[in-house]
């Protein structure tokens, strides 16, 4: 007789897991990292934070490197201007599951939403694959057509990218209409 096969076993529901998709505004914004150089080799790391349901884009942060402390100092300034989302969605990379920023956003009322470790971009929720898509644009529309020659050239050109993104450029799936359009109605 053949060696009986092991069932997998499969995950409960986990709470946190179960939201899959943003249901209205502000409710959840995922944030992550991209990287990329300027012309002489200089670091860039861009903090790019949008709200999955809008797909406005709320800030996308430039610097050399950004810690914990900088990423909560920008959601500081978001939620001041926006609302703090009841969710925010991330990978689990160190900036993101720091003890204090953790802390910060509990005494915020904001829950985390983390993509499970090594999970493929098709495998995690429908927001976690826009705000990858969206790294697409960004990279392809923005980075690859520009040769930075300092950081703060870097910051003043991504800035009006992030402004077109949000004002100008039109969203299949928000009907056509830019998110700063889908935003108003």
């Amino acid at each position: 007789m053949p060696p009986r096969k092991k069932r997998r076993r499969h995950r409960g529901k986990d709470p946190q897991r179960a939201l899959q998709y943003a249901l209205y505004p502000c409710q959840v914004w995922s944030y992550d990292f991209v990287h990329d150089k300027c012309r002489g080799g200089a670091k860039l790391k861009l903090l790019w934070v949008n709200d999955e349901f809008t797909r406005q884009c709320h800030a996308v942060e430039v610097g050399a490197s950004l810690t914990a402390r900088d990423v909560q100092e920008v959601l500081t300034k978001l939620f001041a201007l926006h609302g703090a989302p009841a969710f925010l969605r991330s990978d689990n990379g160190p900036e993101f599951v720091q003890t204090d920023l953790q802390r910060w956003l509990a005494e915020q009322q904001v829950q985390t939403l983390y993509i499970e470790p090594g999970s493929p971009w098709h495998r995690v929720p429908s927001g976690r694959r826009k705000s990858e898509s969206m790294h697409g644009k960004l990279r392809d529309e923005c980075l690859e057509g520009e040769l930075f020659n300092h950081r703060l050239e870097a910051r003043v050109i991504i800035e009006n990218y992030r402004l077109a993104f949000n004002s100008q450029r039109p969203h299949s799936s928000l009907g056509y209409l830019t998110p700063d359009e889908f935003a108003q109605k």
